[in-house]
């Protein structure tokens, strides 16, 4: 897929950029290899590949859940300047 100079146009103003008439060739170009790059990989097999979260077989390392802190709820509500039920009660910001 080849783009056009008006296809090139429509994008720049699409994306909020000014572009000058030299460069517009340049960046046709440019996005046309992109796009036949993204052809090419579209044609690949990958039936019988396994989807990834990550490309590297890494593990997360993470610590116990443990709790290393007293609770201080009540003292924190207490300089809170409104709670109610437990709650912390903060200005509608939704209208």
């Amino acid at each position: 897929m080849s783009l056009e100079k008006s296809d090139v146009e429509k994008i720049a103003h699409l994306a909020r950029l000014s572009l000058s008439e030299d460069d517009i060739p340049v960046y046709a170009e440019n996005l046309s290899n992109i796009l036949q790059l993204v052809e090419q990989m579209d044609q690949v097999n990958t039936d019988d590949v396994t989807p990834m979260a990550h490309p590297l077989d890494a593990v997360q390392r993470l610590r116990a859940d443990e709790v290393t802190e007293a609770n201080q709820r009540e003292k924190f509500q207490s300089i809170a300047p409104q709670v109610e039920n437990g709650l912390y009660l903060v200005p509608k910001v939704i209208e």
